[in-house]
């Protein structure tokens, strides 16, 4: 095994430039609890760690005009407790409380949910419906790219060789808009997503829907949007048939596999079920911001 360099600057141009000069065996420490996880039962080596809880940009929660920017290295805890978030973005706060215990999320960030890309991600499917942006610093500069680009595919992303994942940025959410999420797990805590779902509605003036999004995580290498949910649902009731249709479509969105936690048929069915539950609730919680 090498020996392991550690850092911990305290600017997203030191980060860039200590990542930069690994040569792609640098890895980034927002929270650490799937990094160490990893490096510890030697599925990744790393040369050269760098901490990035001393950069506070990166561990900063704020609200600008653009809406919330959430620091990658903030951890859930913190993104739980924020009454303005928690209002703004109920779905996205429910996914972050979502990502182990208590004490892990204490540590763990958003950030790192998205960069260790797992299809399992309970924070990823709530993002992307939220229309989340990246903010990505590197050598070349800073660029911005929407969460549903950053993984590519199991425990990889779109991020090259010296590039960080700084902010994640979450506009104000528009009247008469919500959104929700729900996972199924085998346990009530402590446990990886069988199937995630996430669900944001919007309504016009007469409380019907305009709108809607809807996707998916652990259904497939990832998240799966269900692309045919606005067509479904907007301009008309959530009925039993719209949301029927809904449910039908989720499962078409899927691509499983079988595993220890859940087969391929099983995943594909509750696929269907937690969208259509997951869409009540965000259009209930619209109709409340009327």
């Amino acid at each position: 095994m090498r020996a392991t360099r550690y850092a911990a600057p305290d600017s997203v141009g030191d980060a860039v430039a200590l990542l930069a000069g690994a040569a792609g065996r640098g890895r980034v420490l927002a929270g650490g609890s799937d990094l160490l996880v990893q490096m510890r039962a030697g599925r990744i080596e790393a040369e050269l760690v760098v901490d990035v809880k001393r950069i506070e940009r990166m561990t900063t929660l704020s609200h600008d005009a653009r809406g919330f920017r959430i620091g990658a290295a903030v951890c859930g805890a913190a993104l739980a407790e924020d009454a303005l978030l928690a209002r703004a973005w109920p779905g996205v706060v429910e996914a972050v409380q979502l990502i182990g215990s208590s004490q892990i999320q204490g540590r763990a960030s958003l950030g790192g949910n998205l960069c260790n890309a797992s299809p399992a991600a309970d924070g990823v499917p709530a993002l992307v419906t939220a229309g989340a942006r990246c903010v990505v610093a590197g050598p070349a500069g800073e660029r911005e790219v929407e969460a549903s680009q950053v993984a590519t595919g199991p425990g990889e992303t779109s991020l090259s060789a010296g590039e960080i994942l700084v902010e994640v940025l979450l506009p104000d959410p528009p009247p008469r808009c919500a959104d929700a999420y729900l996972r199924m797990t085998p346990r009530s805590e402590m446990d990886i997503a069988v199937v995630g779902a996430a669900a944001r509605v919007w309504l016009d003036e007469r409380g019907r829907c305009s709108a809607a999004r809807v996707a998916l995580g652990s259904v497939g290498p990832t998240v799966r949007e269900v692309h045919a949910a606005d067509a479904i649902l907007a301009g008309g009731a959530l009925d039993d048939a719209a949301l029927a249709r809904l449910a039908g479509a989720a499962r078409d969105a899927t691509a499983p596999i079988d595993d220890l936690r859940g087969s391929a048929r099983y995943r594909t069915r509750v696929a269907g079920v937690l969208a259509r539950r997951a869409t009540l609730i965000a259009y209930a919680r619209a109709r409340e911001r009327r």
